[in-house]
């Protein structure tokens, strides 16, 4: 994949930039990516000290931390950028949606495999964590600030703290819209709404009967 594709997916995804040169010049997501893309060459011939150099400048540039070793698929994008971690052994799919503040985090010092993983066509939300070698599946939606520790199936909504799996849907396409995320508290009290209306339904058949009986 070209920079100009990196550049026409901003595009597609971005609304405020207007042109191509415009997106080109003051998408600091767009610039984040190019420039992984050279420490992650650096990185892989060995030349470890010049990668990190890359990668010092380009958090300084845009505000956004990717790892040199990081390995990211065709048609990634970052909003905004500011406050972006990934760490070294994280792995992401194609088509991946992140906005700021996204952390792509360990929780081991040890070496090896200690970020997650995340498939094709996810969407993470603005400050959400997601923590350890864990595996994210395809489709997946994780909404704003939630903090994700375990394995997330396919076609799943995460939503909360800890995040939980809160619908499986069949996602197929990229969805930008986290106001639309299910919140797990409020169907909770919907629930209960629902279940003491038909208690009370059933209390006032039974004082119905009763009276007749009388």
């Amino acid at each position: 994949m070209s920079w100009k594709d990196d550049v026409y997916t901003v595009l597609e995804r971005d609304p405020a930039p207007k042109s191509f040169r415009e997106a080109l010049m003051f998408s600091p997501g767009l610039h984040a990516i190019l420039l992984h893309k050279i420490s992650h060459r650096l990185y892989l011939k060995g030349q470890h000290l010049m990668a990190r150099a890359v990668n010092y400048f380009s958090r300084f540039l845009t505000g956004a931390d990717i790892h040199p070793g990081a390995t990211i698929g065709k048609g990634f994008f970052i909003d905004h950028a500011t406050g972006v971690v990934i760490g070294e052994t994280s792995e992401i799919g194609e088509n991946v949606c992140v906005f700021q503040g996204v952390t792509l985090g360990g929780v081991s010092t040890e070496k090896g495999k200690r970020h997650p993983t995340i498939g094709d066509n996810v969407i993470i939300g603005a400050n959400a964590t997601i923590l350890g070698n864990i595996m994210i599946g395809d489709h997946v939606r994780i909404g704003a600030g939630s903090v994700v520790v375990k394995d997330v199936p396919p076609h799943s909504t995460v939503v909360g703290v800890p995040g939980k799996v809160v619908r499986k849907d069949g996602i197929t396409k990229i969805d930008l819209r986290h106001d639309l995320l299910p919140d797990p508290v409020v169907e909770v009290f919907m629930n209960l709404f629902n279940s003491i209306a038909e208690l009370e339904n059933r209390i006032a058949e039974l004082e119905k009967l009763v009276k007749k009986e009388k």
